[in-house]
């Protein structure tokens, strides 16, 4: 049984095709007649869609093959438990990227890191209970704020490989940045280990490689973490 799960962000849309558990083909779109040409194409036996831009019954409508087609909505009920006192605030991207985390290390405690453009921190325990966490500026971001409310800081490009002390305005500000990020990473992890010493940190997001050499204790990296959460999501209701 092959599964595809469609997540439509604000810039990309990022689809995942599933046999059972295993991602054999993952495409990223910018436009909805390229995903409605895959989806027709792909003949997918359950298809479940989250969009935070798009009319997921349009993108639903557009399969033929699917038994099962599912809007992933604040009110869907998940194979975790929620715990959040907000839940209807919750975004789409981290109730997935939760789910993918508990898919990979069921029956863990799971610190979940998603360095986009926020720096999401989710906190899944192991009786698959999901506490929240905490959001942070992304590293794109930091550069653009300090840069949008100041009268003359320049905007400035990452540099990965900045060292402590900047000798140059440039230099300092990227590395305000990038080592600020850092430590701001390594402050959380080591404050949840308190919580939790058997933490499994799963990272996941667009800045991942700039963290993922970095960081000690070893953390487990998982770029597709939301298409697996997705995935992990739309099993549950097929086996319900």
């Amino acid at each position: 049984m092959m599964n595809l799960v469609v997540d439509s962000g604000n810039t990309r849309i990022k689809v995942g095709l599933f046999k059972d558990r295993e991602l054999v083909q993952k495409e990223s779109f910018l436009d909805l007649p390229e995903l409605k040409k895959f989806i027709i194409a792909a003949k997918a036996d359950h298809l479940l869609v989250s969009s935070v831009n798009h009319d997921p019954s349009e993108i639903l409508s557009w399969s033929a093959s699917a038994e099962k087609k599912i809007s992933l909505t604040p009110s869907l009920p998940l194979p975790i438990t929620i715990a959040y006192q907000t839940p209807q605030t919750l975004g789409v991207d981290r109730v997935a990227a939760v789910c993918g985390a508990q898919d990979l290390f069921p029956n863990r405690n799971c610190l979940i890191i998603d360095a986009g453009t926020c720096i999401n921190y989710e906190l899944l325990n192991a009786q698959s209970i999901y506490h929240g966490g905490a959001i942070s500026p992304g590293i794109s971001m930091r550069f653009e704020a300090m840069h949008t409310f100041t009268a003359r800081l320049p905007l400035v490009n990452a540099n990965e490989n900045i060292g402590l002390i900047g000798n140059t305005t440039e230099t300092c500000l990227q590395s305000g940045v990038m080592n600020g990020a850092l430590e701001e990473v390594k402050g959380f992890i080591n404050q949840y280990q308190m919580l939790y010493p058997d933490l499994t940190v799963i990272m996941c997001g667009g800045d991942y490689p700039f963290f993922e050499n970095r960081l000690k204790p070893a953390i487990f990296v998982a770029p597709e973490l939301v298409l697996i959460g997705l995935n992990r999501i739309l099993r549950y209701h097929v086996e319900l």
